[in-house]
């Protein structure tokens, strides 16, 4: 074999030979994208990992999301599969959720409980898309969205990335690829998509109000707060249990002032390990083949019109409150009832500022944008409620386990992926709780707002040693221990 046929050979056997011109397009958006992330700053710790997980599964030959072939142990599938399987069983937008909520101070709301009422009304564009989905369905040829296909859509609306990603893999899990990519990728364009309609909806002298100070809330309400919101919210609605209970969760670490460590761990350590490994399986999941179609991109366009009913659904009861209360409401912040935090909340504040310099609406906007996770959260359990699966339950006469819905994935299987996550996460972050010097960053979650900083010891106590190991050898004395929490 001389060097022009191996050089020949290696030509036809690269990606070169195989790429497609879906797999092409898709390389050129991610590529755009972290352009936007990089040189335009929009929103980077977010942005760039979406960007760059869409880069590289659309590489072809990668195998990146290439599950493991029949036959094989689970240890063959793809790397970005495995990481994908974190979020098809909801583990990381929970674990997400426990951060956001050690990452939030719930003092503005509480301190204007008007804040609700503006969270509540900016989730408006959930339920005019879900009417718009309904509709197109019925009208548009080749477009046929069932009405749980219909709820995991319109849910984009909440521009909650987490919230999105529950939803879809409960109702509609063939369309959590669009889905995920729309509602993180909205998120992350909120300085492009909002000040337009902030302009268009608000009047100049209403962007200039000054609002006043707020009043103190005490430690005691902080504490209240999370364990009656959970205590009342799913009584009302279970199925908003695991996101909502998560949320609360994570502010009481904060809270309470007795776990400094949790606390930090969840909002630093956590949510910074769990936002890679989601943002990256979020962008695999945009492979170019199955990716740009007709229902994708109606699926893109819907998203994005429930995106701006929702801020226009903030802004004009923003504009309401202004009214009657004689102009001490800005009805920006209206638009910050969103429950992109603190992303929402800093557009808000720094549109503000273009027509006021001394005008500072952050923690104002802080109060609406606070609401509407816990809007969004609600949104999701009553749509999951009135159009979800409820399966069969058990009653006095027949104590046996429901029979597992044949449709549903191999439970054996299943459970080893999830059991390697566990272990992942586990060793992950006792090698960052074992580093010498800390260094926390800050979550794309919670960029531009104070942290609290990571508690500092004389001489830290160590995690504990062989944690991982012990709960990997756990698991392989019970395979279905996994599965059977989820």
């Amino acid at each position: 074999m001389n060097i022009a046929e191996t050089l020949k050979g290696l030509v036809m056997d690269s990606g070169l030979m195989a790429i497609t011109w879906q797999q092409a397009v898709m390389i050129a958006v991610a590529c755009a994208l972290i352009y936007l992330a990089i040189v335009k700053k929009f929103e980077p710790m977010l942005l760039l990992t979406i960007a760059f997980g869409m880069l590289l599964v659309n590489l072809p030959l990668g195998g990146l999301m290439s599950p493991a072939p029949d036959g094989e142990p689970w240890t063959k599938a793809g790397l970005l599969y495995l990481f994908s399987q974190g979020v098809k069983s909801s583990i990381f937008p929970c674990l997400i959720f426990m951060g956001v909520g050690a990452m939030t101070d719930f003092g503005p709301m509480l301190a204007n409980p008007i804040s609700l009422l503006l969270g509540a009304a900016a989730q408006l564009g959930i339920y005019v898309a879900f009417v718009l989905a309904i509709v197109m369905g019925h009208t548009i040829p080749g477009i046929d969205f069932t009405p749980q296909q219909a709820a995991a859509i319109a849910i984009i609306g909440g521009a909650d990335g987490p919230t999105a990603i529950f939803l879809a893999t409960k109702l509609a899990s063939e369309l959590l690829a669009p889905i995920a990519v729309a509602a993180y990728s909205y998120m992350a364009l909120i300085p492009l998509i909002q000040p337009p309609i902030m302009r268009l909806l608000t009047t100049e002298e209403e962007r200039k109000i000054e609002m006043k100070q707020l009043r103190k809330v005490s430690q005691t309400e902080k504490i209240i707060f999370p364990i009656a919101v959970t205590i009342v919210v799913v009584l009302m609605l279970p199925s908003v249990a695991p996101l909502l209970g998560m949320l609360m969760l994570g502010n009481l670490f904060r809270e309470s002032g007795v776990v400094p460590r949790l606390s930090d761990t969840a909002q630093n350590a956590l949510i910074n390990i769990v936002t890679i490994l989601l943002g990256v399986s979020v962008g695999a999941s945009a492979d170019g083949t199955i990716f740009l179609k007709p229902q994708t991109l109606m699926i893109i366009a819907l998203g994005l019109t429930a995106f701006a009913f929702s801020t226009a659904g903030g802004l004009l009861l923003g504009k309401l409150m202004c009214k009657l209360t004689h102009g001490k409401i800005n009805p920006l912040i209206g638009a910050a009832g969103v429950s992109a935090v603190p992303m929402a909340a800093r557009v808000a504040n720094v549109e503000g500022q273009k027509y006021n310099k001394s005008n500072y609406l952050l923690m104002f906007a802080m109060g609406p944008n606070v609401a509407g996770v816990i809007g969004s959260a609600v949104a999701a359990g009553f749509l999951l409620k009135m159009f979800g699966y409820a399966g069969p339950t058990l009653n006095a006469k027949d104590s046996r386990r429901p029979a597992r819905p044949s449709n549903l994935p191999d439970k054996k299987a299943e459970s080893k992926l999830l059991s390697a996550f566990f272990v992942m996460l586990l060793t992950t972050i006792q090698q960052a709780d074992d580093c010498a010097e800390w260094n926390s960053g800050i979550s794309p979650l919670c960029l531009g707002l104070e942290q609290n900083p990571p508690p500092t010891h004389a001489d830290p106590p160590p995690f504990p040693k062989g944690l991982a190991i012990a709960a990997a050898s756990s698991v392989s004395k019970r395979p279905s221990l996994v599965s059977d929490l989820s």
